[in-house]
């Protein structure tokens, strides 16, 4: 599409499924893109376009591409979506090449990602909580089969700024005074469904649906949930555990259709985020003296699932 006027310039670094579907909805609405990918990606999106197949529409978009990370020179705004593993390495390397006052958007699971960017670049890195059930079936090609919002906070000029940008672009956006416990209430659903997903090989909605899945489901959120109050966290509207299940099983039922990116990246052979999710519960538990069985077994088995590649 033609550029609009009042677009900040926008580079997707770690362009897939989650970098893929925000970034091809702003570059839809009009706004300057750049991703950056790996080299199948990028070679097909010049090719053909970045073909969006959402839940309301079936597009082939218009955008940049690049394999390399300079290529996010001069950008006001990056949708950081690599996986948590490179979160210092990268920042360190985008640091000098982005425009001043440019913010970084964390599009990641995990809540500690904002303070790793930071602390490796100096960047300044604005956390938000991404609800989305996405994949990448093939190259240049993202199918969206669930949801597909995000949450900034706290209120602020940058938030505010971040959120009409997306909102601009439909979509569906929201700002909280309780950032912290928004990451800590996704953390939940992703610990309590990511890894499951992977080592079951199996789509949300199975899990959802079998009785033996949700009571797996039900010790992962009650560990999660213990592990937050010893960490002072307030999640907002689950400090009942039975909501906290809902909340999952919810989840779980929006996006039946997809598998965690967890199994995504088990399906292919990659390495996986386990390290941000069920593995820092267990060891943010151990800090704290809590016991977390059901979290640390799920991590292990994606672990040796990972050295089967």
């Amino acid at each position: 599409m033609t550029q609009q006027i009042g677009w900040p310039k926008i580079a997707v670094v770690g362009a897939g499924a989650v970098g893929g579907y925000f970034g091809g909805m702003l570059a839809r609405a009009g706004a300057p893109v750049v991703m950056i990918g790996r080299p199948a990606f990028v070679e097909a999106v010049r090719k053909n376009g970045l073909f969006l197949d959402a839940l309301q529409f079936q597009e082939s978009v218009r955008v940049e591409a690049a394999t390399e990370l300079s290529a996010a020179r001069g950008a006001e705004v990056v949708l950081f979506c690599v996986k948590t593993t490179d979160n210092a390495a990268t920042a360190r390397e985008l640091a000098p090449l982005l425009a001043q006052g440019a913010i970084v958007v964390i599009l990641q699971n995990g809540v500690d990602n904002v303070d790793q960017v930071r602390s490796a670049s100096g960047l300044e890195a604005l956390a938000a909580v991404v609800y989305i059930g996405a994949s990448v079936p093939e190259p240049g090609r993202v199918k969206h089969v669930g949801r597909g919002d995000l949450v900034f906070g706290p209120k602020n000029e940058k938030t505010e700024r971040m959120a009409a940008l997306f909102a601009r672009a439909g979509v569906p956006c929201r700002i909280s005074d309780n950032i912290d416990g928004e990451l800590w209430t996704k953390l939940i659903a992703n610990c309590a469904l990511n890894a499951v997903s992977a080592v079951g090989d199996v789509k949300y909605g199975k899990i959802a649906a079998s009785d033996d899945g949700r009571r797996v489901v039900e010790a992962l959120v009650d560990e999660v949930m213990a592990v937050a109050r010893a960490a002072g966290i307030h999640l907002p509207g689950v400090e009942d555990p039975k909501a906290a299940l809902a909340g999952a099983l919810k989840i779980a039922t929006q996006m039946s259709e997809a598998f965690s990116s967890t199994a995504q990246d088990l399906q292919r052979g990659k390495r996986t985020e386990i390290d941000s999710l069920n593995g820092y519960i267990a060891r943010r538990g151990a800090e704290l003296g809590v016991l977390t069985p059901v979290n640390h077994a799920l991590y292990t088995l994606v672990k040796l699932a990972e050295g089967r590649s």
